[in-house]
C-alpha cells in the first residue's frame, strides 16, 4: 500500500536577520508590489538579510530543529555591519550589499551544516551572496532608481543581533520563532 502524497505547503520559510533601519522602505515596495506578503506581525522582518530558506514548514519546526537553531544561534556572537553598496544580480534584483559579509556566510554555512538537505536558495546559485533585496529591474526601476531612493538612509550601520524564522505565505506572513546571537534563547 502506498502512503497518500502530502499536499504541498502554501508557504516557505526563511531564516533571516532582521535590518530594521530599512523596514520602512521595503515595506514599501512590499506594498506596491505583493501586498499579499504584507506582515501585520510587527516582529516580522520585511528588510532582512537571508541566511537560509527555503527552510522548514511550521510542521517540521519541532523541538529537535528549535534546539540545533538556537544552538547556532548561542555561538554566533553579535555582529556590526554597514549597508550602502547598491548592487544587481544578473537575476534583475536590486540590493543592498553588507559589508563585512562574512559572519552572514559563517551564519549561512552553520544552519547548511545542521541541515544539509536544506540547501541555500533550494541550491539554485553556486555563490550565495549576503543582501538586503530592495526591488527588481522593471520598466519603471533601475540600480539608479533605487540608489536614490536610498540615498537618505544609507550608509546603513546595523548590527545583526538575532535570527527570525519567517513564514511567507499570501496573506499570513509571520514570524515563527526568533533567537538571540550569542546567548541562550527563551522561545
Amino acid at each position: 500500500m502506498t502512503q497518500a502524497a502530502q499536499p504541498a505547503a502554501l508557504g516557505h520559510s526563511v531564516l533571516v536577520v532582521p535590518v530594521p533601519a530599512l523596514e520602512e522602505l521595503v515595506r514599501g515596495r512590499h506594498e506596491h508590489y505583493d501586498r499579499d506578503y504584507l506582515s501585520a506581525d510587527p516582529s516580522f522582518a520585511h528588510a532582512h538579510v537571508t541566511i537560509l530558506g527555503p527552510f522548514v514548514t511550521p510542521a517540521q519546526l519541532t523541538p529537535a530543529v528549535r534546539g540545533a537553531l538556537a544552538d547556532i544561534a548561542r555561538d554566533a556572537s553579535p555582529f556590526a555591519f554597514r549597508l550602502a553598496e547598491v548592487a544587481t544580480f544578473p537575476n534583475g534584483i536590486i540590493h543592498l550589499v553588507p559589508e563585512p559579509d562574512e559572519a552572514f556566510r559563517a551564519l549561512t554555512a552553520s544552519v547548511w551544516r545542521a541541515f544539509p538537505h536544506f540547501p541555500p536558495y533550494a541550491g539554485e546559485f553556486a555563490d550565495v551572496r549576503p543582501h538586503v533585496t530592495i526591488d527588481a529591474v522593471s520598466g519603471g526601476v533601475s540600480e539608479q532608481t533605487v540608489r536614490d531612493w536610498v540615498a537618505p538612509l544609507v550608509p546603513v550601520v546595523a548590527r545583526a543581533d538575532r535570527l527570525l524564522l519567517s513564514w511567507y505565505e499570501p496573506g499570513a506572513c509571520r514570524t515563527l520563532a526568533d533567537w538571540p546571537l550569542g546567548q541562550r534563547s527563551s522561545r
